[in-house]
Order: structure tokens, then sequence, then C-alpha cells
């Protein structure tokens, strides 16, 4: 595997791109906090734990789509009844993504690699699934230009894996011109029929 090799430029460019990207989408960033907190959100950004390179956890950050919108008996309702309108808008520009940018500078991502799931998946990968996380995870990847949220989870996990068998400068490119192609389409924002995706429950 070329992981090693390809590391230090990667993160170089990782560094230099997101405080580019931050530079030119912040006042982007101001306008979404502001119009999120006129609509109700009392906290613009979501974090959670989720695991990086090698399964280390890192807080993930990313602008609210969903309320915290809750039943009589305190728990949170199905996330159908919490994604507002704005929220669709979000995510199917990608906007929401944004504050990973500072995941990126800081080093818990990169701009590309295997997207960060949740914690939960740990215990549930096989041993080729768990590759994934022999690299940074990434705002976008291979899986993500190659059916996103469409495809079946098993798909998406031979996708990373193929990544980071394959992880090289020109794949990075060819990633990154697929992306802007992506966002573009709009397409496989959500699995169909659901408001965003049903959860990983094992092979």
């Amino acid at each position: 595997m070329q992981i090693k090799s390809v590391g230090i430029l990667k993160r170089a460019g990782d560094i230099m791109v997101s405080s580019v990207l931050l530079l030119l989408f912040s006042p982007v960033m101001l306008v979404i906090a502001i119009v999120l907190r006129c609509n109700g959100f009392s906290d613009v950004l979501f974090r959670q734990a989720r695991p990086g390179r090698y399964g280390k956890l890192f807080t993930l950050l990313k602008f609210k789509t969903m309320k915290d919108s809750r039943d009589e008996n305190g728990q949170l309702l199905p996330d159908v009844y919490r994604l507002t309108n704005l929220g669709r808008f979000l995510r199917k520009s990608s906007l929401d993504e944004l504050p990973q940018l500072i995941n990126v500078l800081k080093g818990d991502m990169s701009l590309i690699g295997p997207r960060p799931l949740l914690v939960e998946y740990l215990a549930l990968y096989n041993d080729r699934q768990r590759m994934r996380h022999l690299v940074r995870p990434g705002i976008t990847g291979w899986a993500q230009v190659n059916g996103r949220n469409a495809i079946r989870w098993e798909q998406k996990f031979e996708l990373d894996v193929w990544y980071v068998e394959h992880c090289s400068f020109l794949l990075d490119m060819r990633i990154l011109f697929k992306t802007i192609f992506t966002l573009l389409s709009r397409k496989g924002v959500n699995e169909e029929g659901e408001a965003t995706i049903k959860k990983f429950t094992g092979n």
C-alpha cells in the first residue's frame, strides 16, 4: 500500500487547502449560522464523537440540520420529523459539511478519505472493512462520488477499502473533480425512502 508515501504530501495539501477554503467560506458560514439561529436552533453546530485514523476518536463538526424535538418521554423524535426544510437544503448542497474544514486543519480528518461514521459501527466491521481506518477520514471520498448514500453499506465499505489500497495524489484529484459534479447533481444525498440513511447493523 502507498499510504505512508503519500501521507506527508497529503497532509501538507490538507493544511493549505483547508486554510484557504475556511477563509473563502467564512462569510457563508457566518450567514448559515445566523439563519440557523433565526430558525430556532439554539446551537448551530452538531458535535459528535467519530472514529478517525486507527479508530482514534475525535469530535466531528457540522452545521445542525435537525432540531432536538422530543416526545412526551423525552426521546428524540425520528429523523423525518426533526429534519427541517433548511436542513434538507444544507444537506443537498453539502453546506452542512463546511465546519469539517476545521477538523481537517486540526488533523482529525483529511479533505479526501472514507467518511467518518458512527462509533457504534466499529464493533460491526469485518477485518477487511476495518481497513478503512488506516487513513484519515475525509469530507469526501471514493464512496461519496460513486453513489453516496444511495448504495448499500457493503458497497460503500468496499469502495472505502479500495481507496485505502490505491490512494495516491492522482486518485485524490480525480475524487475532487468528481465531487464537484456530485455536488452539482445533488444525487444520493438520502437513501431511497429515508429522511437520511438507515443505520449499519452488521454484515
